[in-house]
């Protein structure tokens, strides 16, 4: 590694180090948008009974559009607030480790909806959680470290819901689907953004 990638290398992980307490009130209304819209589309899908494969892959796959927008949205709100800039060496870090495993994930579930086929619907979930788990955890290295044991939460998750719904009936799997999706990216994270929200660290003065 070169003097210059090296330094930039420490200089990343020092700012993180001093930031911890701003990255984890950033973090917080953020894992809470993404909590009550898991649940507002779960309970969407279930009340229109979204139960094609290409209704429930347009609903979710459009819950995934708005979590992104609404995270990039709040992250840059929190970044003006602070007089920090949003898409420094630390943000950069973070986007590249959650980058493979996001486009992985999604070129994935796409193709599976455009199978259309409504016995994938299980599938879907269980490849959304996994592949979503291990973006988180490539993340966790450079954020809170919460945010590791969340990701490995999701990823026995997804590995106990790939094992539960494999073996069980194809109508139990359609049935379940939305609230797979709602249980992991709506209940579980409302209940770690809940979490960061009243155990963060007051802002200074």
């Amino acid at each position: 590694m070169e003097p210059h990638q090296a330094a930039e290398h420490l200089q990343t992980i020092r700012t993180l180090m001093e930031r911890s307490a701003l990255y984890r009130r950033a973090l917080a209304p953020i894992v809470l948008w993404c909590g009550v819209l898991g649940i507002l589309a779960a309970g969407l899908g279930v009340s229109l009974r979204a139960e094609s494969m290409l209704q429930f892959g347009g609903l979710w796959l459009g819950a995934a559009v708005l979590a992104v927008a609404g995270s990039f949205l709040l992250a840059r709100r929190q970044a003006m607030k602070e007089s920090e800039p949003f898409w420094s060496a630390p943000a950069r870090r973070v986007a590249q480790a959650l980058l493979p495993a996001l486009v992985c994930g999604c070129v994935l579930d796409v193709l599976i909806v455009l199978a259309d086929d409504a016995e994938f619907m299980w599938l879907f979930a269980v490849l959304s959680v996994l592949f979503y788990g291990c973006a988180l955890h490539a993340a966790s290295f450079f954020m809170v470290r919460g945010v590791k044991l969340f990701a490995w939460l999701l990823i026995a998750g997804g590995l106990a819901l790939l094992v539960f719904l494999g073996l069980a009936e194809p109508d139990f799997k359609a049935r379940t689907a939305h609230m797979c999706m709602g249980g992991f990216f709506g209940a579980a994270h409302l209940a770690y953004g809940l979490y960061l929200h009243f155990t963060r660290p007051p802002a200074a003065a």
